[in-house]
C-alpha cells in the first residue's frame, strides 16, 4: 500500500490551493485542525473502523458532529473522505496542508532541544539569530532531552546544527575511530 502521506498529499495541495484562492489559509487550518480532532478521538476512531457502520451513516454522524463548525466546503472535504475511505490520513493532510502554508507564510518550523529548560530570553535570542541565518521567521518548539548532557541541539528543516556535549563528544569518538 502507498505511503499515507503519499496519498494525502494531493488533498493537501488541493485545499491549499482553494484556501489561497479565497484567501482563507488561516480559516482552513482551524478546520482541519478540528476535523483532525474529531476523526482522532477515540470513539469517532471505532465508529470508523467499524465495518458494520455503512459510509452513509458514517458520513451523517461526522456531519452532525461538524453541524456548524465547518463551511460548507469542509464539510464537503468531509464527505469525500468519507466517500474514499481517507479518513485514516486526515493527520497526513493536516500536517501537509501546514507545511504547504508555512512555506507560503515564509515559516519555518524548529526544533530546538536543551538538556535543560532554556529561559525565554534565551530561545528568544536563538530564535532571532535563526531567522537571521535562514531569512524566514520561524516558529520553534522547545523540547527537553537530559541526554545531551549540556548545550543545545537545533533541526530547522534538513539542518541539524548539533551544540550539545552529547554530540561533540560522538564527534570525538568517531575521530578518534578514524
Amino acid at each position: 500500500m502507498a505511503e499515507a502521506i503519499t496519498i494525502a498529499r494531493p488533498y493537501a495541495v488541493a485545499i491549499f490551493k482553494l484556501a489561497k484562492e479565497k484567501k482563507a489559509l488561516a480559516q482552513w487550518s482551524d478546520e482541519l485542525s478540528l476535523i483532525a480532532a474529531v476523526v482522532a478521538d477515540a470513539r469517532v476512531s471505532a465508529m470508523i473502523d467499524d465495518p458494520k457502520l455503512s459510509a452513509e451513516e458514517l458520513e451523517k454522524t461526522l456531519l452532525a458532529i461538524f453541524k456548524g463548525k465547518l463551511s460548507e466546503t469542509a464539510n464537503n472535504l468531509v464527505k469525500l473522505l468519507v466517500e474514499n475511505n481517507r479518513l485514516g490520513i486526515v493527520a497526513d493532510i493536516v500536517a501537509a496542508f501546514e507545511t504547504l502554508k508555512d512555506e507560503d507564510e515564509g515559516v519555518l518550523e524548529a526544533e530546538l532541544t536543551a538538556a535543560v529548560k532554556p529561559a525565554e530570553a534565551q530561545v528568544k535570542s536563538l530564535i532571532k539569530q535563526l531567522e537571521a541565518k535562514f531569512g524566514k521567521k520561524i516558529e520553534a518548539e522547545v523540547k527537553v532531552d537530559p541526554e545531551l548532557i549540556g548545550g543545545i541541539k537545533i533541526v530547522v528543516g534538513d539542518t541539524v546544527i548539533d551544540a550539545s556535549v552529547r554530540g561533540q563528544l560522538q564527534s570525538l569518538e568517531y575521530a578518534l575511530k578514524s
